[in-house]
C-alpha cells in the first residue's frame, strides 16, 4: 500500500514537473521571439527611414545645385556686354548682387578667358587682378562649359567648392565665366540646408564627393578628409541608394541611409548609432515582461490543480478492470474521463478489448441480414422489419420490382455484367427512396421496397420515378434497361398479417410483366 502511494505521489509530481518545464519554456522561447521581432523591426523601421531622409535631404541638394547654376547662368548673360566694355564698376556691382541677392554663395568672381580674376565680392578677399593657375580654373576655362568643382583651398585660403558658369559674347565667343564658391569649413547654403538635421542621440548625416572627400559634416575638422573603407559610401558613389549597417570611423555600430545627388555626384550619408536605436528596447520588453508574468503565474497554478487529477484516470481504470467480467464492465470504463495520453491510450485498448467481441457478433449479425453484392437486406433482414412494423403498427407500402429480360443480359454481356447492373440499379434505388424506407435484395434480380407511412398513391409516385430514372440511366455495357414494378398498400387497421401486402405486390409485379414489361401495377 505504502509502495502504491509513494508510485502515485511521483507520477504526480513528475506530471507536474513536465508540465510546468514546457510553460517555462513557452514563456522563454515568446518573450526572446518578441524581443527579436521587435529588436530586427526597430532596426528596419531606422535604416528604411534614413535611406528616405537622405533621399529628401540629396532632392534637396539636388535642387539647391541647379537653382545655383540657374542664377550663374542668369548672371552670365547680364556680364557678357560688361567683360567686352571693360566696365569694372558694374563688373563689382554684379558680382555684390549676385552674391548678396541670396544666401547660395559665399564668394563670387569673375574671371576673364586669361584665367585673371576681375572682379570679386567681397573685396575683402583681395584677390582682384590675380591670375589662376589651378587645374580646376584652367579646366573650367579649357572646357568652356558649366562645372562644378571638388573641394580645394581658394587664394585667400579658404576650403570650399566652386559652381562656374561659362560667359560668351552675343557672337558665341568665349569672354571667360562667372563662379559662386560654397565654403566647406564656415556657415554656408550647404551648411545652412544640412546642419538643422543635427539630432542629441548620436544621428548626424554627412556628404562626400566624387572622391570619397567629406564635404559636409556636423564636425567641421572632418571636412576635407577622405572616406576609405565604408561601405555604405562605396554604394552611393555608384549612383545607388539603400541602407547599411556599418561600423563608422570611430568604431560604432551604425544603421545608415544613403542617397546620391543627381547632378553633381555626391553622396548623402545619414546615420545613426544601433545602440541608440535600440535604447528603448529593453525598457519595452520590461513591460512585456510585467504583462505576461501575471497571466503564466495563472497558467501554472491551473496546471497544478490539473495534476492532481491526472493520475486519478489510471487508479480508476486499475480498479475497474477486475471487473471487465460483470455486466456493465464497458459504461463503467466508457465513464472513465482520461486526462492525458497513457490513460487514453490504455482505456482505449481496454474498451476494444471489451468491444471486439460485440463487434464480431454485430458483423455476423448484419452479414446475415445484408446482401453481400448491394449492401440492401437480404429476406431474412424483411422478416425482421415486418416484425418491427407489427410492434407498432402503422401503415406501409411495399413496392416489388424486377428487372426486366435480365437473362438476356447475362446471356449477352456474362454474369459480370449483370451483377454490375443489379449494383447500380440498387445504388439508383437507394438515391430515389426516402430515409425511413428499406430496400431490399429478395432474390437475383427481384427487389423489395418497404415505405413506412407512405399511401399508395404516394407510392405509386415513388415507383413511377424510379421506372422513368431506370429507363433513361445507362448501366455501363449493358446500356439501358428497363424494370417492372408492383405496389401494394397495408392499413394498420386490417386484419390480414404483414404477409400478404408481400403477396399482393407480388401479384401486381407478375400482372406488369404480363402486361408487357416496364410499367407499374397497383393492386387494390
Amino acid at each position: 500500500m505504502g509502495l502504491h502511494w509513494l508510485l502515485k505521489f511521483d507520477l504526480h509530481r513528475l506530471i507536474l514537473a513536465l508540465a510546468v518545464l514546457g510553460v517555462l519554456a513557452t514563456f522563454g522561447n515568446s518573450f526572446y521571439a518578441i524581443y527579436q521581432a521587435q529588436r530586427q523591426l526597430l532596426i528596419a523601421n531606422t535604416l528604411e527611414s534614413n535611406r528616405v531622409y537622405a533621399t529628401k535631404l540629396a532632392a534637396s541638394a539636388d535642387s539647391m545645385i541647379q537653382s545655383a547654376q540657374g542664377q550663374l547662368a542668369y548672371s552670365a548673360s547680364l556680364l557678357a556686354p560688361l567683360l567686352q566694355g571693360d566696365d569694372a564698376q558694374a563688373l563689382d556691382g554684379e558680382v555684390n548682387r549676385l552674391r548678396l541677392q541670396t544666401s547660395t554663395f559665399n564668394s563670387v568672381v569673375i574671371v576673364n578667358r586669361e584665367a585673371t580674376i576681375v572682379a570679386v565680392s567681397p573685396e575683402t578677399l583681395q584677390v582682384k587682378g590675380a591670375k589662376l593657375s589651378s587645374p580646376t580654373a584652367l579646366e573650367a576655362i579649357k572646357s568652356q562649359q558649366p562645372q562644378i568643382t571638388d573641394p580645394f583651398v581658394s587664394l585667400s585660403g579658404n576650403y570650399l567648392i566652386s559652381l562656374s558658369y561659362p560667359i560668351f559674347s552675343a557672337d558665341k565667343r568665349y569672354l571667360g565665366y562667372v563662379a559662386g564658391t560654397i565654403y566647406l569649413q564656415s556657415t554656408s547654403i550647404l551648411s545652412s540646408l544640412l546642419g538643422q538635421h543635427y539630432y542629441q542621440d548620436g544621428s548626424y548625416l554627412y556628404v562626400v564627393d566624387r572622391e570619397k572627400t567629406l564635404i559636409y559634416h556636423p564636425d567641421t575638422k572632418r571636412v576635407g578628409h577622405k572616406i576609405k573603407g565604408n561601405p555604405a559610401v562605396d554604394e552611393v558613389l555608384k549612383g545607388d541608394d539603400g541602407s547599411l549597417d556599418v561600423i563608422n570611423s570611430g568604431g560604432t555600430e551604425m544603421l545608415t541611409g544613403f542617397a546620391p545627388v543627381a547632378s553633381t555626384g555626391w553622396g548623402v550619408v545619414a546615420q545613426r548609432p544601433r545602440s541608440a536605436t535600440l535604447e528603448g528596447l529593453d525598457e519595452h520588453m520590461s513591460g512585456v515582461l510585467m504583462q505576461m508574468i501575471p497571466t503564466t503565474l495563472f497558467i501554472l497554478f491551473i496546471i497544478w490543480l490539473s495534476a492532481t487529477f491526472i493520475s486519478r484516470p489510471l487508479r480508476q481504470l486499475a480498479n475497474r478492470a477486475s471487473l471487465m467480467d460483470q455486466q456493465g464492465a464497458f459504461s463503467n470504463i466508457a465513464g472513465i474521463r482520461a486526462w492525458y495520453f497513457e490513460a487514453a491510450q490504455l482505456k482505449q485498448a481496454i474498451l476494444k478489448g471489451l468491444g471486439l467481441l460485440n463487434t464480431k457478433i454485430d458483423k455476423l449479425h448484419n452479414d446475415s441480414h445484408t446482401d453481400p453484392m448491394t449492401g440492401l437486406f437480404n429476406r431474412r433482414a424483411i422478416q425482421r422489419l415486418l416484425d418491427e412494423y407489427l410492434v407498432e403498427p402503422k401503415p406501409l407500402s411495399v413496392v416489388a420490382l424486377d428487372i426486366d429480360h435480365f437473362k438476356k443480359i447475362n446471356d449477352s454481356f456474362g454474369h459480370d455484367v449483370g451483377d454490375e447492373v443489379i449494383v447500380a440499379l440498387a445504388q439508383l434505388m437507394q438515391q430515389e427512396v426516402r430515409s425511413d424506407a428499406a430496400l431490399c435484395r429478395s432474390g437475383g434480380e427481384e427487389f423489395l421496397l418497404l415505405l413506412p407511412n407512405v399511401t399508395l398513391v404516394q407510392a405509386q409516385g415513388i415507383a413511377e420515378r424510379l421506372r422513368l430514372k431506370v429507363a433513361s440511366h445507362e448501366m455501363g455495357s449493358a446500356g439501358c434497361i428497363t424494370i417492372s414494378l408492383g405496389v401494394a398498400h397495408w392499413s394498420s387497421q386490417q386484419d390480414s398479417d404483414l404477409g400478404a401486402v408481400l403477396k399482393q405486390a407480388d401479384k401486381a409485379l407478375y400482372e406488369a410483366k404480363r402486361q408487357g414489361r416496364n410499367r407499374v401495377v397497383v393492386e387494390i
